[in-house]
């Protein structure tokens, strides 16, 4: 997959650039608008990267002297022109820059090169890796966010709709659909905040550390960080230019494999379901849904199959690029390659999918009950009930149920249909295995049934992040709270972005007056 398969690439449009070119600082107020268009989408190609560069480096080159103010603004309307020229339709749009650096020559002279003073290809890829995975990241986070509120919707339909859980894949104990989904909610909850503080370490500059050791030029880096929108610069040079792609990258391709790896547990989940004549979840009949050629009873569940295969993906690709980084050395180029980029974009796209699918999902809550009533996933409230209402200890009432079991399954009866003399006969027989002298029966019959009913046992959980309706809706309400949160983060960081674009073209535009 490309990396730019997922979202068009943008670039400027000729006009909007003719516009900055000739503003003049009673103009400036048009910048904004501008200024928040360009950084409000993505991803951007290495061109417009590039160009992003070029345009802080000649800003920063004139303020700090090494540029004389008379050339700084012969070197901003060539690299302003090599930038509407790269956006014009079919034209070339390079992606390393030496072969970038000739169209500003071609326009300034050999003194446009001036604008490079104390960087290197080195500092420019590194810093186009962050400038771009930035991007992708936020992309991601915005993803993120719109499929959580998909869950949380689905779940806040679903907090009676009762469903079987399961552990070494058979019925374990019932649980809400809402407290299943919470709980998915969570653990996606855990990747964004995972997002969330490795931006923090993302968002730094390597720019201006040159090839690895800076240079003699009074390059100032804090000033490029924040031209570009950074927080700050990657302090040591060396680490910046040479180590902080392949630790970042890292960490980036980790959250997306993490991620990845939940949406596999959850799509598996699902994908049972159709093991079976009669599910309780099934995608809605439609576009993620397809036919076979020969069997007209098929229902095919493409959307899962498509969602298992991309996550599948995003794990290989975050694979690919741990061992691309694996056993090289400082400086080389295997691990400064977009293989981060396209994990990023591919994850970002699978979120896109899973939204998609868990709004197309058809809930049989009857036949979910009816699932859990078939089999005897309620027996540990019956082994609690007898020790909290007729202090029989665990172990005793635990034995009894699972005796209650054997003889349910053997006999093919439903824990609802078996016969209350037999409950009274098989618990008496469980007890001779125990020095325990109460024979009889504590329970009667209207509370043993009750017992295990699939209700009773939910209403009667008590812990903390139990399937109770209370719990499940202070749940509920906590993971609303942390969505706003995160889409308030993700408002901020582009908004910081796009400010910060702002003040670039404003710098840069008015030294070419």
């Amino acid at each position: 997959m490309k990396t730019n398969d997922l979202r068009p690439i943008q670039t400027r449009t000729p006009g909007k650039l003719r516009q900055l070119a000739v503003l003049s600082l009673a103009a400036l107020a048009l910048v904004p608008a501008l200024a928040a268009d360009k950084a409000s989408g993505g991803p951007h190609d290495y061109f417009y990267f590039l160009g992003e560069m070029n345009k802080a480096s000649t800003v920063m080159t004139i303020e700090n002297k090494i540029v004389p103010p008379a050339l700084g603004k012969k070197i901003v309307k060539a690299v302003d022109q090599v930038i509407r020229d790269g956006d014009q339709p079919g034209a070339k749009r390079p992606a390393d820059y030496l072969q970038y650096e000739p169209l500003i020559l071609a326009y300034a002279g050999p003194d446009g090169s001036r604008m490079h003073s104390g960087r290197s290809r080195q500092d420019i890829l590194s810093t186009t890796r962050r400038l771009m995975q930035r991007e992708r990241v936020l992309n991601l986070m915005e993803q993120m966010n719109k499929s959580k509120a998909v869950f949380l919707k689905l779940a806040a339909d679903n907090l009676d709709t009762i469903v079987p859980a399961y552990t070494n894949g058979v019925q374990a104990q019932p649980t809400t659909y809402a407290h299943y989904l919470l709980a998915f909610a969570a653990a996606f909850g855990r990747d964004a905040t995972r997002v969330k503080e490795a931006y923090a370490r993302l968002n730094l500059n390597p720019l201006g550390s040159a090839a690895l050791g800076t240079s003699s030029f009074p390059v100032d880096r804090n000033r490029l960080a924040e031209l570009l929108g950074f927080d700050g610069p990657v302090e040591n040079s060396y680490d910046a230019a040479q180590l902080g792609a392949l630790d970042m990258g890292v960490e980036l391709v980790g959250i997306c494999s993490n991620a990845a790896l939940t949406m596999g547990i959850l799509v598996q989940d699902m994908h049972t379901q159709y093991h079976n004549p009669y599910p309780w979840i099934m995608i809605r009949e439609g576009r993620l849904t397809g036919t076979s050629s020969i069997m007209p009873q098929k229902r095919n569940p493409y959307g899962l199959n498509v969602l298992r295969l991309q996550a599948s993906e995003v794990v290989g690709g975050a694979m690919t690029f741990q061992v691309e980084a694996h056993n090289v050395t400082p400086g080389m180029p295997d691990y400064k390659r977009d293989q981060v980029e396209k994990t990023l974009d591919l994850t970002a796209n699978s979120f896109g999918k899973l939204a998609d699918l868990m709004s197309n999902l058809v809930i049989d809550k009857a036949r979910a009950l009816a699932e859990v009533d078939a089999d005897y996933s309620t027996t540990t409230e019956l082994a609690d009930i007898l020790q909290r209402d007729s202090d029989v200890p665990f172990r005793v009432g635990h034995h009894f149920a699972s005796d209650l079991v054997t003889y349910g399954r053997t006999n093919k009866i439903k824990p609802a249909d078996i016969p209350f003399d037999q409950v009274q006969k098989i618990y008496g027989d469980a007890l001779k295995a125990f020095d325990f002298d109460h024979a009889q029966f504590p329970l009667t019959q209207e509370r043993f049934r009750q017992a295990l009913t699939a209700q009773n046992m939910i209403e009667s959980s008590r812990g903390l992040g139990g399937p109770q309706r209370a719990e499940v809706e202070r749940m509920l309400g906590a993971e609303r709270a942390r969505l706003a949160q995160d889409e308030l983060w993700l408002k901020g960081q582009r908004d910081k972005l796009a400010a910060a674009s702002q003040k670039l073209d404003q710098a840069f535009y008015k030294l070419g007056q």
